[in-house]
């Protein structure tokens, strides 16, 4: 962003800031947080931003799809059985487990439930994306995301108050790797016809295969 605009949205209290000094001071993790709940409201553009900034910090390669290797085998599930929020993310915490990512499920579970009850997930229509509120480098084997798909829809506090199908379970050993991952999933899922894609898969191959289609076209 450019300064000027940052200088603007923080004397308006739109980004978490404080003034020490004479000067404007941001603190990384809520910056990290604000972003993450704006998340839903950046166009493909900004998205694109984030990335792009992410990658001038930490060197990620622009034209390697990030999301879908995060993914380990046996890491998705169609139909996702459960009926509540809690039920969802049990279960996709088992599978993340099932798959050998996960060196303590219950701190897992209370870091990912403790995290919704800041702010729900469920900011794109369909869809939530259950994350901890930090990362987490001692509680995970590597950084991974698992999806599931629950065609029935679930309670899941969605801001416009709908049920919620799709669900990816995020979490990252760094914050670099986190945001690069909200802003590259944003991006995929930025087209309706996308998610309707996702939503209509009848299996984990065909939801896996479809999200790769997508990163594909997203990078390209």
């Amino acid at each position: 962003m450019d300064r000027r605009e940052v200088e603007k949205l923080a004397s308006r209290g739109k980004i978490p800031s404080r003034r020490q000094h004479g000067k404007i001071v941001f603190v990384k993790s809520q910056i990290d947080h604000w972003v993450e709940t704006q998340m839903h409201e950046l166009g493909a553009d900004r998205l694109a931003d984030i990335e792009r900034g992410v990658r001038a910090h930490h060197g990620f390669d622009e034209t390697q799809p990030l999301l879908t290797p995060l993914i380990p085998p046996g890491g998705v599930i169609v139909p996702l059985d459960a009926r509540s929020k809690s039920g969802v993310i049990r279960r996709l915490v088992g599978l993340a487990a099932d798959a050998q990512m996960v060196y303590d499920q219950n701190d897992l579970l209370k870091e990912i439930e403790d995290r919704e009850e800041l702010c729900t997930t469920a900011l794109i229509p369909d869809v939530a994306m259950p994350h901890p509120r930090h990362p987490l480098p001692h509680d995970i084997a590597a950084s991974f995301v698992v999806v599931g798909l629950a065609p029935s829809g679930v309670p899941f506090a969605a801001i416009d108050g709908s049920l919620t199908r799709l669900f990816f379970l995020i979490c990252c050993k760094d914050d670099r790797t986190h945001l690069h991952v909200l802003a590259r999933l944003g991006r995929m899922l930025e087209e309706r016809s996308d998610v309707d894609a996702l939503l209509h898969a009848s299996s984990p191959g065909e939801l896996m295969e479809t999200l790769e289609a997508i990163e594909r076209r997203t990078i390209a």
